[in-house]
């Protein structure tokens, strides 16, 4: 494994691999199981290279070293951009996405990289969506940051802008995936939204430094913002559609798949509705996505809310040298949480009523919702006939 730093000269192998023309994902791979290193696929013969699945004209542009020169020009430009490299064998690169059938060899990454190793959940849809799915899109993917998931998109108009700035409303990770260089900003319209984005969350692209928003290219990333996630949330979008493409990448890689139902009259609704009818799951509020993910996702986000909490009331301060989860809020009903932990016991039970009764600055609505949230973040559990307890 690399170290979570590369040196100038590494960087600058792993880019001259990168800007050989026709070296495909499979193909490098393989080299690089093969070499370990770019450094010792530049130092391989011709014929070494041939041996291990190089065709020839391939072969003979890596061993005469001649993109060299363009990845000096790409490293000063990362340089000034403050972008880093993030190569398959580095301890950050997404877990989940190096298990996918053709992973990118490497990700340019500009902002927060820590948030790689997070639990991200793809949100995806139309770029003209009605104001219901700019609504819906903005409220879950702030709940689903408040419950601690990362939101991955793709900065286009429409949902992927909704669920970007949804995120970054609460306070919460989001990572956008461009079908650009991380340096180029599309569309130009969300000019702002990509500085907050490499300042708060992440922009990550495996397209090099300066590289155009080709067509082409979008089809090519929608496999990375569902590579990445433990699933994929579609929010309108036609039958045929990228969202559509992006929640068949993520069946064929073993996501779960989730789907906001819309109105039927609406042309927006006919994909989303349609993968509800063949099985993904419906969603109508942000546990709907939770309680589907694997266990470890779960116990992962449980375990970061349960950290937060400790750390508002200011008990449970985690270990030292142990990483601390940035601080989100709960939600609206932030002040409502706290009074119902100090408010319910760990020994004894107390029934829905006489939480309701107590609470008396807050609806029944509101208490409620609030018990679930802390339900799901695993710090309350409810017993038999309505009744809670504190957990820890």
């Amino acid at each position: 494994m690399f170290a979570t730093t590369l040196n100038q000269e590494e960087t600058l192998h792993w880019l001259a691999m990168r800007l050989v023309p026709g070296l495909g994902y499979r193909t490098a791979g393989q080299l690089i199981e093969r070499f370990r290193t770019p450094q010792a696929i530049f130092r391989a013969s011709r014929s070494e290279l041939e041996a291990a699945g190089c065709a020839p004209g391939i072969a003979q542009t890596v061993a005469s070293g001649c993109t060299f020169e363009d990845a000096v020009a790409q490293q000063e430009k990362m340089l000034e951009a403050g972008v880093s490299l993030v190569p398959i064998q580095d301890p950050r690169y997404p877990p989940r996405l190096r298990e996918i059938y053709d992973p990118p060899l490497m990700l340019f990454a500009r902002g927060r990289t820590e948030l790689l190793s997070s639990v991200m959940l793809g949100v995806v849809g139309t770029r003209r969506p009605t104001p219901y799915g700019t609504a819906a899109t903005e409220r879950l993917a702030a709940d689903l940051a408040r419950a601690g998931l990362t939101i991955v998109s793709g900065m286009a108009r429409g949902i992927d802008t909704a669920a970007h700035k949804g995120a970054l409303s609460a306070g919460g990770d989001t990572v956008a995936v461009l079908g650009c260089g991380v340096d180029v900003v599309y569309p130009s319209e969300n000019r702002k939204l990509a500085e907050e984005l490499g300042q708060r969350g992440l922009v990550v692209s495996e397209f090099p430094m300066e590289a155009p928003a080709y067509p082409q290219n979008f089809p090519i990333r929608n496999r990375i913002i569902s590579g990445m996630s433990a699933g994929v949330l579609v929010v309108e979008g036609a039958q045929y559609s990228g969202s559509s493409i992006t929640a068949r990448l993520a069946l064929d890689q073993g996501r779960e798949l989730f789907a906001v139902p819309g109105n039927i009259t609406s042309k927006m609704s006919w994909g989303p509705n349609l993968l509800i009818k063949q099985g993904a799951k419906l969603v109508q509020e942000w546990n709907d996505v939770v309680s589907e993910l694997p266990h470890r996702d779960r116990q992962r986000l449980i375990e970061a809310g349960r950290s937060r909490i400790q750390g508002e009331n200011g008990a449970g301060a985690p270990p030292q040298g142990a990483a601390v989860p940035q601080p989100l809020p709960l939600g609206p009903a932030a002040e409502i949480g706290r009074k119902l932990l100090n408010l319910l016991k760990v020994d004894a039970s107390i029934h829905i009523d006489e939480v309701l009764a107590t609470v008396e600055d807050a609806s029944p609505s509101e208490v409620i919702a609030s018990l679930f949230e802390l339900e799901m973040l695993g710090l309350v559990r409810q017993l038999p006939g309505r009744n809670f307890v504190k957990v820890w």
